[in-house]
């Protein structure tokens, strides 16, 4: 059971699916959980399967479109802004503190992969969030963005043609896109044989844009670095990955860095080498069944 929600944040109305725990009643309050998934994705991919699922289990659940993505506003399409995010995921624990079926002392937030560096910097700073959960964290700094977009050489070069893009747009009003996702194109914003955002019958859905990343991403994408907001999180933690998937040196940082003691770190077994157990954690059963496994025991033992 679930029904299509819009909220507003930043000035911009956001889309979004409320999924609700079977046998639901108005008449109750509920706990409820917020989900995002990784960069670039839309609602209806990992964030939409892992609300619908723990919703199994007795929360009022909310996947939704970032600004600039999918059913929700904001110009320029498909423009990566961690920091943005952030603040959509604070105004979403609005929308739901404000239903009358929620339990306002009892709401979380899940995070995927950069979905859960977004969740993080959430949590660092909104009070009204009682628990969190990561799953294959992305977390990154100005070192880690080297191994993946080309070294400082890389970076830099990035860097300039989203400032140089932002620049265009606000000129011209002409956007500058790359791919999403190409196994032959390096200019993509992901360039290899990750399946999960190649194959139909997984990640590359009608929703989903697979050719339409704004070029003037780069800047906040690269320069955002959550890892000083560990240090600032009191909210009860829980931490779910493995060596296969992305960053887990980061992911293990992150979480020693976290004050609280009501902390747990979780690490899965895998035998595939990193990052590629990280595509697994997105849609994979074994992955995702013990994933919510472990969330929903985490929620129900330290929401308060």
């Amino acid at each position: 059971m679930h029904k299509r929600i819009s909220f507003n944040s930043k000035g911009l109305k956001l889309k979004g699916n409320l999924f609700y725990p079977n046998n639901y009643s108005d008449k109750q309050k509920y706990p409820a959980i917020i989900v995002s998934g990784s960069w670039t994705t839309v609602k209806e991919q990992m964030a939409g399967l892992y609300a619908s699922k723990l919703s199994k289990n007795g929360f009022i659940t909310l996947a939704f479109d970032f600004s600039h993505y999918g059913e929700s506003e904001g110009e320029p399409r498909f423009f990566e802004r961690p920091k943005l995010k952030k603040e959509d995921i604070k105004n979403a624990v609005t929308f739901l503190s404000k239903q009358k079926t929620v339990d306002t002392n009892k709401i979380g937030v899940l995070g995927i992969c950069a979905g859960a560096m977004y969740t993080l910097m959430a949590a660092a700073e909104d009070n009204q969030i009682s628990s969190v959960v990561t799953v294959a964290s992305w977390l990154h700094d100005e070192e880690a963005v080297k191994l993946f977009y080309g070294g400082e050489t890389g970076v830099r070069s990035k860097i300039k043609a989203a400032k140089n893009a932002k620049i265009k747009y606000a000129i011209t009003g002409e956007v500058e896109y790359i791919p999403t996702i190409s196994e032959t194109d390096e200019s993509a914003a992901m360039f290899g044989s990750y399946d999960y955002y190649l194959n139909p019958k997984r990640g590359a859905i009608k929703e989903w844009s697979n050719d339409k990343f704004a070029v003037a991403s780069w800047e906040d994408w690269l320069t955002t670095n959550p890892m000083p907001y560990a240090e600032k999180i009191k909210t009860p933690t829980l931490m779910i990955h493995s060596d296969g998937a992305v960053l887990p040196d980061y992911t293990k940082k992150f979480y020693n860095t976290i004050p609280t003691h009501n902390k747990q770190l979780i690490w899965m077994d895998t035998d595939l080498e990193s990052p590629f157990h990280q595509f697994s954690f997105y849609d994979q059963e074994p992955e995702v069944n013990k994933a919510i496994e472990y969330a929903s025991q985490w929620y129900k033992k330290h929401m308060n």
